[in-house]
């Protein structure tokens, strides 16, 4: 239903006019119950017991975690798990005349009311992390239930977090509208740019010098990254496999 939880601000309207949206759906088997597990729970006193099973660590009884890869007969009983995801990219600074403020209403046209009555989890995170370790530069409203700190690609990240399961969080409102605010005047210089950022353009015409390319870079000092590329290919373009390139510092990687 769209009537609640973070469904509520999937407004078609909105989403189909931003600068980027993409809906994903993932599907992979998870391991609930493995024979080794049934051997060594009757073989403990502990009502919880862990197994490793290759690079797989499945938690008996209490809880199930992902395992990946099992093609043995090990595993007694395997469910399906289903995860949809959808990223929407706002330019709110080019939207808002040159001002990098930005709220759930700016962005969707709703706000949130509550959340949805079937799930055991709803969160929305806020990137509040400083601007070259400056503090005090943002104002986010209303003040989040909690914080939590992460590192993302080697850099220290700070995130606001609203949990819509919070009691407190429609106390003294019905609805929540995240608001982010600069506390001084702008200046006109641009976002900094991610350590892992890509760029792709179009180049060429017709089917015989037409191509897609695209540069991943990585500017971090000495760490690297895993990296899987999923590509959007346009209608107009038809892409030949043996025509794959990857070059890796100036030097060319053929395709296993």
């Amino acid at each position: 239903s769209l009537q609640a939880g973070l469904a509520v601000l999937l407004k078609a309207e909105r989403l189909f006019h931003s600068s980027y949206h993409s809906q994903a759906v993932h599907i992979r088997p998870v391991c609930r119950v493995s024979m080794w597990l049934r051997a060594l729970s009757f073989n403990t006193p502990q009502r919880k017991s862990e197994a490793f099973l290759g690079h797989c660590k499945v938690t008996h009884w209490f809880a199930q975690f992902p395992c990946s890869g099992f093609t043995d007969a090990s595993c007694l009983a395997v469910s399906w798990e289903l995860r949809q995801t959808l990223t929407v990219v706002f330019d709110t600074f080019s939207s808002g005349q040159g001002k990098k403020d930005w709220s759930l209403f700016k962005m969707f046209s709703r706000t949130l009311t509550d959340a949805c009555p079937l799930a055991s989890q709803s969160k929305v995170y806020v990137d509040i992390s400083p601007k070259n370790k400056e503090k005090e530069l943002l104002e986010v409203t209303p003040p989040p239930v909690s914080i939590h700190e992460a590192i993302v690609q080697g850099d220290k990240r700070t995130y606001a977090v609203y949990d819509l399961l919070s009691p407190s969080l429609f106390n003294t409102s019905r609805s929540l509208n995240v608001q982010l605010k600069w506390k001084r005047p702008q200046d006109s210089s641009e976002l900094p740019t991610p350590v892992l950022h890509a760029q792709r353009y179009v180049s060429g015409y017709g089917l015989q010098t037409g191509e897609i390319s695209t540069l991943i870079y990585n500017t971090h000092p000495y760490r690297a990254f895993p990296v899987i590329l999923l590509e959007t290919v346009p209608w107009y373009l038809r892409l030949y496999v043996h025509t794959l390139t990857i070059i890796t510092k100036g030097k060319e990687n053929k395709p296993s």
